[in-house]
């Protein structure tokens, strides 16, 4: 079995991929998500990964392979020993030097996290290109992949949550409220007034912001999202062609067997 890692800024999510070839070595069996926290020690994680994996019935010697992507560098090193330590497996970081069959166009490649590029090899592998990924995490991110196989940018606007956080750490008056539509877009009080304008007013950036990419790329583009809140503007507009909330750790699933 392979265990994929994604270690995101607000979440760790961990996926486990039956070996073998065929469609079915890229749904992943079982996943889980935590928090993230940095200040967590290796033997912390290690302990909790396995209890996760015992709840499912899988043993550690099940697992023969660990894939990863980080975009927290201080929780890199900490993973990969995790897996030395827990599992006796030298893990595949996803990063320079591994084969993923995508062509990156970013100007400094450096600057664009692991995650990205685990998510467009997934998109192309299940959707096809053009592609035009949107996920729903710590920021809104949105990644353009071409059908040649390219990564050719992306855009990043902040979180709904972080968004919703920042309204509430940074004002006297406004509330935490919870992320749900409101009847109308006109809100005839605070919290339909926040809910409005985080809900409904982020749903009209995603609509704009794809419609932007889907002209720069040529049209006929796969619209996919992923992450935490993508359920939620799906239900405010049909342009996405499909909600993929594992898309990151299928990715690395595909990016594995294409370095095995």
């Amino acid at each position: 079995m392979l265990l994929a890692l994604d270690i995101g800024n607000t979440n760790i999510t961990f996926g486990v991929f039956e070996a073998g070839p065929g469609p079915r070595s890229h749904v992943p069996a079982a996943t889980w998500r935590i928090a993230t926290d940095s200040s967590r020690m290796p033997d912390e994680y290690g302990v909790l990964l396995h209890d996760l994996l015992a709840l499912k019935g899988i043993e550690p010697a099940d697992l023969k392979a660990v894939a990863m992507c980080s975009v927290v560098p201080p929780l890199t090193p900490a993973f990969i020993e995790l897996c030395r330590t827990y599992f006796d497996i030298e893990p595949l970081v996803v990063g320079a030097g591994v084969r993923t069959g995508i062509k990156v166009l970013y100007d400094n490649t450096r600057d664009l996290g692991a995650d990205r590029i685990a998510d467009a090899v997934a998109a192309l592998r299940l959707y096809g290109g053009p592609a035009i990924i949107v996920d729903f995490g710590t920021g809104t991110v949105f990644d353009a992949v071409s059908a040649a196989a390219e990564y050719v940018g992306g855009a990043i606007a902040p979180g709904i949550s972080l968004a919703a956080d920042a309204l509430f750490r940074n004002t006297s008056q406004l509330r935490r409220v919870e992320l749900d539509r409101p009847e109308t877009a006109i809100g005839r009080n605070t919290i339909h007034a926040l809910q409005s304008g985080l809900v409904l007013g982020f749903t009209d950036l995603v609509r704009g912001m794809v419609a932007r990419f889907d002209r720069e790329l040529g049209g006929g583009c796969k619209v996919i999202a992923t992450g935490g809140l993508a359920d939620l503007i799906e239900g405010e507009t049909a342009i996405f062609d499909a909600i993929n909330p594992d898309l990151t750790i299928v990715g690395l699933s595909i990016i594995h067997e294409m370095n095995s």
